[in-house]
C-alpha cells in the first residue's frame, strides 16, 4: 500500500492530462449512453417481434381448426349464421337449434377474413376452444354460446395488456378481469382481442406493436379509437358482441364511425377492475367499460347479463344495480333536449343533419323536443377536461411512451406535451389573439403544477356537474339528444383534432351515460356543403376538422343518446326509440 501511495503522491496531472482523461470519460460516457440507447432500441424491435409473432401463431392455429371444423361439419350455414342479431342468435342457441360449435366456428372465420382485410385483431384467444368444449353440457347463462371479442386492455388470463406501449409487452396477466369472468359465467365465449391506439388516449387506431386499423367501410378511412378494433371487428361482421372502454368517446367514436352501437355507462356501473388504463390515479374524467354491437337490444342484453349478482360478488365496490327492463321497455312520452352544435366546434354537415332529422320523427313521435346549450363549454373543456387528463403535465403518459417508436397517428398530439413548460406558457401567451382555443390548450397541458391546485380543480369538476345537473333539471328534460363526432376521417388527423372530443369528453367529465346511434349515411350534399364549412373560430383547427371529414360520402352518420347519472337503462330505452323510428322511416 505505501509504495501505491508514493506513486500517486508521484504523479502530477499537468493541464494536458487533465484534459485527456476528461476528454476519454466523456468518451465513455457518450458510449455507454449509445449502447444503452442501442440496447433499448433492440429491446423494444425483439419485443414487437415477440408480440407479432404470437399474433400470427394464434391466427394461423384458429384458421387451421377453422378448416378442420368445415370439413367435419360441411352442412354449417356460417354465412347465415353470422347474419343473425344477438336476440336471435341467443334464442336459437337456447332453443338448441344451433350448437354453440357451429356459432364459434362460424364467428371465428368471419373474424380471421375481416382481420385480413382490416387489421383489427391483436390476437385469437385459444383458451376459448377449450371453453366451447365445456359449454355446451350446461345451457347456462344470457349469453350462452355467443362469441364475444373484448379490447386489448381488458385482462384476460395468460396474455399481455398492452395499451398498445412496448413497455407494457411480455406482461402476461395473472388473472381475468372481473368483466371476463362474468361473461364466462353468462355463458359468452370471449374468443379475440381487438386493436387498440399507442396509449389508449387518442381516436386512431394504430400503435408500433399491430399498426393500423382500417374502417370496414372503406380502407382509406380511419376506424376511431380507442376502442377502433372493437368498432371495425363488428362493423365489419366479424362479432355480434364486443366490450370496449371510454374515457373520452373511446366506445362512442369508433361506433360512430363504423356504424354500430355503442354504449359508455355510468362510470362505476359495471366493475372496472382488471380494466387497464394507461395510467391511473386521474380522477377528473372517469373511464367506462361497455358493450358495442350491431343494435341496441344487444347493448341492453349485455348490459342485463353484467348486471348479475356474481359481478356484484366478484367486485363489491359496484353497487348492486341489476338491469332495470321495466325502465329499458318503457314507451312513455320523453321531454328531450337537443342540440345541434355546442359552440365550440361547428359540427360537420352530415353531423348537423344527423340531429336535424332525428329531432322531427322524435316530434312525430309525440316526444317533446327543446333546445340545450352545455354551459361554458370553453372553460370545461381547457380547465376540467385538459388539466384533469393531463394534470401532471403529460409526464406519466410521456413515461409510458419511453422505449420505443412514436406511432404517426399520436406524433402531432404528443409533441406539445414534450415542450418545457416555460415554452408551452411562452406560445400560450403568443397565441391568445390569434387562436384562443389553442392558447387555452397549451396553458392547459402544463398540467395543475401543485397538489392544493388538484385538489381546486377537483372542485371545480363537482361544481360543473352540480351546475349541469341544476341546468338540466332547469330545462325539465329526462334525456339529450346530441351530435358524435363523424363522419371517419381520414388518416393521421385524429390526433390534429382532439378540441372536436368536446362532443364526447363532456359526458365522461359529467360521468352521464351515453350511447351512439348509427341514421344515416353521408350524402353528396352533405360533401357540397363541407366546402363551405368555416368552423366557430375560422382557426387551423376548424381547417384541420373540414380536411379530416372530407371525402365521406355513403359513410355512416350517428347521433348521441344522454342521460343523467345512473339512468343507464333510461338512456338505452331512449337509443332504442331513435333505432325503431330510423328503421320506420326506411320503410
Amino acid at each position: 500500500m505505501d509504495s501505491v501511495k508514493q506513486f500517486l503522491q508521484g504523479v502530477e496531472l499537468d493541464n494536458r492530462t487533465a484534459a485527456l482523461l476528461t476528454g476519454a470519460a466523456c468518451g465513455v460516457g457518450a458510449l455507454v449512453v449509445l449502447v444503452r440507447k442501442v440496447s433499448s432500441h433492440q429491446e423494444a424491435k425483439d419485443k414487437i417481434r415477440r408480440a407479432r409473432t404470437r399474433r400470427t401463431e394464434s391466427l394461423q392455429r384458429a384458421e387451421q381448426a377453422v378448416l378442420q371444423y368445415k370439413e367435419s361439419h360441411p352442412m354449417t350455414d356460417s354465412a347465415h349464421i353470422v347474419t343473425l342479431s344477438l336476440s336471435e342468435l341467443t334464442k336459437q342457441l337456447k332453443e338448441g337449434l344451433l350448437s354453440p360449435e357451429d356459432v364459434f366456428y362460424s364467428y371465428m372465420e368471419k373474424t380471421l377474413d375481416v382481420n385480413k382485410q382490416l387489421n383489427c385483431c391483436t390476437g385469437i384467444l385459444l383458451e376459448s376452444f377449450d371453453q366451447l368444449k365445456t359449454v355446451g353440457s350446461k345451457k347456462e347463462g344470457l349469453l350462452y354460446g355467443v362469441p364475444v371479442s373484448i379490447k386489448e386492455n381488458i385482462a384476460y388470463k395468460n396474455h399481455d395488456s398492452s395499451c398498445g406501449v412496448i413497455i407494457n409487452l411480455d406482461q402476461p396477466l395473472e388473472k381475468d378481469s372481473v368483466l371476463v369472468e362474468v361473461l364466462k359465467r353468462q355463458g359468452a365465449i370471449p374468443f379475440v382481442k381487438t386493436n387498440l391506439p399507442q396509449g389508449l388516449l387518442n381516436y386512431d387506431c394504430s400503435n408500433p406493436i399491430y399498426g393500423q386499423t382500417v374502417n370496414p367501410h372503406n380502407l382509406q378511412k380511419t376506424c376511431g379509437g380507442s376502442s377502433g378494433g372493437e368498432g371495425s371487428l363488428i362493423g365489419g361482421g366479424g362479432s355480434v358482441l364486443g366490450l370496449g372502454s371510454d374515457i373520452g368517446g373511446s366506445i362512442r367514436i369508433p361506433a360512430s364511425f363504423c356504424g354500430i352501437a355503442g354504449f359508455k355507462p355510468t362510470a362505476g356501473r359495471l366493475s372496472s377492475q382488471g380494466i387497464r388504463p394507461i395510467y391511473r390515479g386521474q380522477k377528473s374524467v372517469l373511464s367506462s367499460s361497455g358493450p358495442m354491437a350491431r343494435d341496441v337490444d344487444s347493448l341492453a342484453l349485455c348490459m342485463q347479463a353484467l348486471l348479475c349478482d356474481h359481478m356484484f360478488s366478484l367486485d363489491p365496490t359496484v353497487p348492486p344495480l341489476p338491469f332495470n327492463t321495466q325502465i329499458y321497455q318503457s314507451s312513455r312520452p320523453l321531454r328531450i333536449g337537443y342540440l345541434e352544435n355546442d359552440g365550440y366546434v361547428q359540427p360537420s354537415p352530415s353531423m348537423a343533419r344527423g340531429i336535424r332529422e332525428v329531432k322531427a320523427l322524435l316530434e312525430q313521435a309525440g316526444h317533446t323536443l327543446v333546445p340545450y346549450s352545455p354551459l361554458n363549454i370553453s372553460h370545461a373543456v381547457s380547465e376540467l377536461m385538459i388539466k384533469g387528463v393531463l394534470a401532471d403535465g403529460a409526464t406519466t403518459l410521456l413515461q409510458k411512451l419511453v422505449g420505443g417508436p412514436l406511432d404517426p397517428c399520436l406524433r402531432s398530439q404528443v409533441l406539445p406535451y414534450y415542450f418545457p413548460k416555460w415554452l408551452k406558457k411562452a406560445l400560450s401567451f403568443l397565441l391568445k389573439s390569434l387562436s384562443p382555443r389553442a392558447s387555452a390548450v397549451f396553458n392547459s397541458i402544463c398540467g395543475v403544477g401543485s397538489i392544493p391546485n388538484l385538489w381546486k380543480q377537483h372542485a371545480a369538476v363537482e361544481d360543473y356537474i352540480s351546475e349541469t345537473i341544476a341546468h338540466w333539471r332547469r330545462c325539465d328534460i329526462d334525456v339529450l339528444l346530441c351530435p358524435v363526432i363523424g363522419p371517419a376521417y381520414n388518416f393521421l388527423y385524429c390526433g390534429k383534432n382532439t378540441h372536436v372530443l368536446t362532443y364526447t369528453m363532456l359526458y365522461n367529465l359529467l360521468n352521464f351515460p351515453a350511447g351512439v346511434v348509427p341514421v344515416s349515411t353521408v350524402t353528396a350534399e352533405d360533401e357540397e356543403e363541407l366546402k363551405h364549412y368555416k368552423g366557430v373560430y375560422q382557426d387551423l383547427m376548424d381547417k384541420s376538422f373540414k380536411q379530416a371529414v372530407s371525402g365521406g360520402e355513403g359513410l355512416p352518420v350517428a347521433v348521441q343518446c344522454v342521460a343523467l347519472p345512473w339512468q343507464d337503462e333510461l338512456c338505452l330505452r331512449f337509443m332504442k326509440e331513435v333505432e325503431q323510428l330510423i328503421k320506420q322511416s326506411r320503410k
